[in-house]
């Protein structure tokens, strides 16, 4: 549906990851290696699937991702936030979100501010101090993005260098070609991903165009291990670290007080052929699971799917593109039912396998699926 409704250079830019697509490719083929084991008896008849993640609670294990440059629908992140809200869960925030903060913290409280390093120091506080104050739960610093946005088939970069309405004027033909999407942004007097209110300069009515920030991000030399440790301390609450695939980063996290971690290869645009974070998971969480609230995101396209890795252990995954097909679809309608579709797939699967209650997964509840045949669980 998704498809069908978006112009195909912003269809394309949704759903292609980085050069060949291996990422995000075996990002949903990782799920499809792991199975299940059904159970005909002592089935639960009701489920606990709540969980709280840096200490914000939650109904069920799945957060909201923050995602930036969408040209998807212009209810944008406010309709995502006001969805997660209905139905009992946070959201991230993108520091390229098209809608600021202040307006999310309106529809719904949990919200987590997530951070790129992008410019100076003294910029980079002030947008940190300005998150804790408005009331923002959380910190996500985001790591993963390695600056190789290229990208085979014809499909756009990630994002446009220029992006802004020298870019959009290009893409016009598509996007009349997509008559009902383009009125929609039209009568809300909306031009798609022009300006990034969140990633404000000196003072917060110095809101910057996306080319221009984009631009600076890419000049902006990437942060160190302190410059890391420096934003825990200044912004003093929960902390996320999103963009771990190795035992070593996590580590290094743990040590810099992080209450979060994320294994994430940022939906495929990091380097292409980084393995589905689905794959890092246990190692991760046996690692350092005991000290730090570990999530995943990549591939969950479905409520079993958040079982698996919750499984693997898990707290609790984002998701991206899951959620902005239904974002395209309908607005805040579409990722309503996106959740709710999630939420009913992790409660149909508690069934199946007899479990009342997430926290009672474990890896045992799995199966390795291995060209037709399986590796039996230990009991």
């Amino acid at each position: 549906m998704a498809k069908r409704r978006l112009p195909k250079p912003v269809w394309l830019a949704v759903k292609a990851g980085n050069e060949k697509g291996l990422t995000p490719a075996d990002n949903v083929r990782a799920f499809d290696e792991l199975g299940f084991s059904p159970t005909i008896f002592n089935r639960p008849t009701s489920f606990d699937m709540s969980t709280s993640i840096m200490g914000t609670k939650i109904d069920f294990p799945v957060i909201v991702s923050p995602v930036g440059a969408q040209a998807i629908h212009p209810g944008g992140e406010v309709a995502a936030a006001s969805a997660a809200a209905r139905q009992g869960t946070a959201m991230g925030l993108s520091s390229w979100a098209t809608d600021p903060l202040t307006d999310l913290l309106k529809v719904n409280q949990d919200i987590f501010f997530q951070l790129y390093w992008v410019g100076s120091k003294a910029d980079i506080e002030k947008r940190v101090m300005d998150a804790k104050e408005q009331g923002a739960k959380g910190l996500i610093v985001t790591l993963d993005w390695s600056h190789t946005p290229r990208r085979d088939w014809g499909v756009p970069p990630a994002p446009p260098s220029n992006m802004g309405l020298k870019t959009m004027a290009s893409f016009a033909p598509a996007a009349i070609a997509r008559p009902r999407w383009l009125s929609e942004f039209l009568i809300r007097g909306r031009i798609p991903d022009v300006k990034v209110p969140n990633l404000w300069g000196r003072d917060k009515n110095d809101v910057p165009y996306f080319g221009a920030a984009w631009g600076e991000f890419e000049r902006t030399p990437a942060p160190t291990w302190d410059d890391i440790k420096w934003i825990r301390e200044l912004w003093g609450g929960p902390f996320m670290v999103k963009g771990i695939n190795t035992i070593k980063d996590a580590k290094l996290a743990v040590d810099l007080g992080a209450d979060a971690i994320s294994i994430s290869n940022h939906g495929g645009n990091n380097i292409d052929g980084s393995p589905s974070p689905l794959r890092y998971l246990p190692y991760i969480v046996d690692a350092v699971g005991d000290q730090v609230d570990v999530m995943a995101d990549g591939g969950i396209r479905r409520g079993s799917d958040v079982v698996k890795a919750v499984a693997l252990g898990a707290k609790a995954v984002f998701i991206g593109r899951a959620y902005l097909y239904g974002l395209a679809v309908s607005g805040e309608a579409g990722v309503y039912e996106v959740l709710d579709i999630l939420k009913n797939g992790i409660r149909e699967t508690l069934y199946g396998i007899g479990k009342a209650s997430i926290h009672d997964l474990t890896k045992d509840d799995l199966m390795v699926l291995n060209q037709g045949f399986f590796v039996p669980p230990t009991q």
